[in-house]
């Protein structure tokens, strides 16, 4: 079996979060990805602790395994050249810099496809490049100005942020997307392209029912907390010790929920036999709901509706996530060298391609020579 990007070398000029996690993707596939980080500095992440590694941060971990790392300062003429032979020499790269930037540096996508046709060059901007060319792209900041946080939190409360840099990974996600469909059309054209992918545009395309809500009614949703705008009970309820979370997406779980509760008659209850009507009678459908749960503990519910095919689940922290992940024979996590925490694995699985045995992020700079003599004996065979 072999590696499904094997071959590729990715030029990755990318730092922080959501270009570096696009990269990882295309290192798990098998691609060779060098990043090029400025001297003595290098990635931002790299600094961003507590938590701290034996080598760097856990931030900087969790985006830049499986890569090599070279340090060249862009503002030096023969760091530039350097920077610039491997641009020449990669199917794909990926850059974040602040729009224009590469373009006056040389490095720009129609400087550099004179040169090499067939390159695929992603590029990752906060606003895209045109009127928003200029502002900086912050996962806060785009969550904020761009509706998530408008929907998340409690109806009574702030907007809340997500608790982590989710439009960042979206953002990436898209990037793979759009680098792997441009490698796809190089077979037929021989040609790459260039792609863009922007903070917000990833965040609008994830915001799925709740902006097609909006743009059917043309009235903004609120928070709600928990709960969900167009299901009911599909939200976090009171037991006797803590919050179970139930999910009943049509009427017949929602049967099975209420024979489970001992309250079989809720079911055939106008109020509440249809979802439209449990929607509509929200508040009085959960103070039946919660009254029957407060009779006993989360893991008793928990185990029972689940026997009783009802969609439940207690509310835990990213460690029993991972264990329970464990317990379901998923496969969480990867190794990636000694000295180093694990790391969440790839999350796909293919039927017959295997992914790269990961290895530990590079220190900075560590392949530096590695990648000079390489393309010295690239160039000296060209």
């Amino acid at each position: 079996m072999s590696l499904p990007l094997d071959g590729l070398v990715v030029a990755d000029f990318s730092r922080v979060l959501a270009g570096p996690l696009a990269t990882t993707t295309l290192a798990d596939l098998g691609a060779r990805v060098i990043k090029i980080e400025r001297p003595e500095v290098g990635d931002d992440t790299r600094s961003w602790g507590p938590p701290w590694t034996e080598t760097s941060s856990a931030y900087f971990e969790c985006a830049n395994r499986s890569k090599e790392s070279i340090t060249l300062d862009l503002r030096d003429p023969d760091d530039l050249a350097v920077a610039r032979e491997i641009a020449t020499r990669a199917d794909v790269l990926v850059e974040n810099f602040r729009v224009g930037t590469f373009d006056r540096l040389g490095l720009g996508y129609a400087e550099l496809s004179e040169v090499n046709p067939g390159l695929v060059y992603c590029s990752v901007s906060g606003f895209g490049s045109g009127a928003g060319a200029a502002l900086p792209g912050y996962d806060f900041i785009v969550q904020a100005l761009g509706g998530l946080m408008s929907i998340t939190g409690p109806a009574d409360g702030d907007p809340t942020k997500v608790g982590v840099a989710l439009v960042d990974v979206l953002t990436g996600k898209d990037a793979v997307i759009g680098i792997l469909a441009a490698l796809n059309e190089r077979h037929a054209s021989g040609r790459g392209q260039h792609v863009e992918v922007n903070l917000l545009s990833s965040l609008l395309g994830s915001l799925a029912n709740q902006a097609s809500n909006y743009l059917t009614t043309g009235v903004p949703p609120g928070r709600m907390g928990n709960q969900h705008p167009s299901i009911a009970p599909y939200e976090t309820l009171h037991c006797r010790d803590g919050l179970l979370a139930v999910a009943c997406g049509n009427d017949g779980q929602f049967a099975r929920l209420a024979t489970a509760l001992g309250r079989p008659e809720l079911a055939t209850d106008e109020r509440f036999a249809t979802n439209p009507a449990r929607v509509h009678n929200r508040p009085d459908l959960i103070a039946q709901l919660e009254d029957a749960l407060s009779t006993a503990d989360v893991a008793h519910w928990r185990d029972l509706l689940a026997g009783a095919d009802i969609p439940v689940g207690e509310v835990g922290h990213i460690g029993t996530a991972i264990e329970r992940a464990r317990e379901l024979g998923l496969a969480p996590t990867v190794d990636v060298g000694e000295g180093h925490p694990a790391q969440i694995r790839h999350a796909v699985t293919y039927s017959r391609s295997e992914l790269r045995t990961p290895t530990a992020p590079p220190t900075l700079g560590q392949h530096t020579d590695q990648v000079r003599q390489w393309l010295a004996a690239e160039k000296r065979n060209s």
